[in-house]
């Protein structure tokens, strides 16, 4: 009796063991975690962050998008944590970013801009510890052949590589090849492509340019921001004419390296919401749960949060 009363409790406390695990999954799988990989913010106080010599106040359009004014359209979807891309209005002055990211430290990662001609590997590690996790970078004026040659940029790309940094583009479908010959050349460096390399920003999705973005999927190091959608192809919600390139960049890439974002606030300004970018792939019924999960947190949260 008094075994079989054993055996009893020991069942009892592995089936409850089981029952409080099966509990805390249920709960973290209904809490919602979701992670927005890509919004600006900056302040109306210009006194205390001040404009980059390049820009006016008249510039700043929204007046003001700050993390207050953020949380309200991201939260009500369930967006918990949210990845900040240095704003052009300060250049390289990430100071505003980083104030933020020190206000809401379970809140926010970072990818700032710095200058890749004044010793950026020392600028980045200096960064990262203060939780910046990637570095814009973009062609501005300079051609495919220009823009990733110089001595900085490749120190950048060795520093990325050497410390789990990603370089994160802006740029357009043309840039996709520059970008190809880097990552043959540091293919232990993290990139990631922003807004799908802007494909269909003029309003025509081009096939040529999805197929220059989905083999890029052959770099194991790179992942997509699937992003942007109040300015790509027909620019309006409920955004279902970007589905044949998500399904495209799912095909390359897996969802285990695309990860979906607002581009906030140029998502909720002009007319677009926040809610309808999210739901294009929360609501998407070709996507198991584990595909959501990973699209909407888990991609995300490797590449910006580890």
């Amino acid at each position: 009796m008094e075994l079989a009363c054993q055996l009893n409790r020991r069942d009892f406390a592995k089936a409850s063991a089981l029952a409080a695990v099966a509990a805390s999954s249920a709960s973290a799988t209904e809490k919602k975690d979701y992670i927005d990989a890509h919004v600006h913010v900056w302040t109306p106080d210009t006194e205390s962050y001040s404009l980059h010599s390049s820009f006016k106040r008249e510039d700043m359009q929204p007046p003001s998008f700050t993390p207050e004014q953020l949380f309200s359209h991201s939260q009500p979807v369930g967006v918990s944590r949210i990845v900040l891309i240095q704003m052009s209005f300060y250049r390289f002055d990430n100071s505003y970013m980083l104030d933020m990211m020190a206000k809401h430290p379970d809140v926010f990662s970072g990818v700032a801009v710095i200058d890749e001609n004044n010793r950026p590997a020392k600028e980045m590690v200096k960064l990262a510890r203060k939780g910046v996790r990637g570095f814009r970078i973009r062609p501005h004026e300079q051609s495919a052949d220009q823009w990733l040659n110089g001595d900085g940029m490749h120190d950048m790309w060795q520093a990325g590589a050497k410390h789990g940094l990603a370089m994160c583009h802006l740029i357009d479908a043309e840039f996709l090849g520059s970008v190809d010959k880097m990552c043959q050349r540091y293919p232990d460096t993290p990139v990631v492509i922003d807004h799908f390399a802007r494909i269909g920003v003029d309003g025509e999705i081009r096939e040529k340019d999805v197929l220059g973005l989905c083999d890029l999927a052959k770099h194991k190091n790179v992942t997509v921001k699937i992003s942007a959608y109040y300015a790509l192809g027909k620019k309006t919600a409920p955004y279902q004419d970007l589905l044949p390139m998500i399904k495209s960049c799912i095909d390359a890439y897996g969802v285990e390296r695309l990860m979906w974002a607002s581009d906030g606030p140029f998502q909720v300004v002009g007319g677009h919401e926040y809610a309808p970018s999210f739901n294009l792939i929360k609501d998407a019924d070709f996507l198991s749960d584990g595909d959501k999960d990973w699209l909407l947190r888990r991609t995300a949260e490797s590449v910006f949060y580890s």
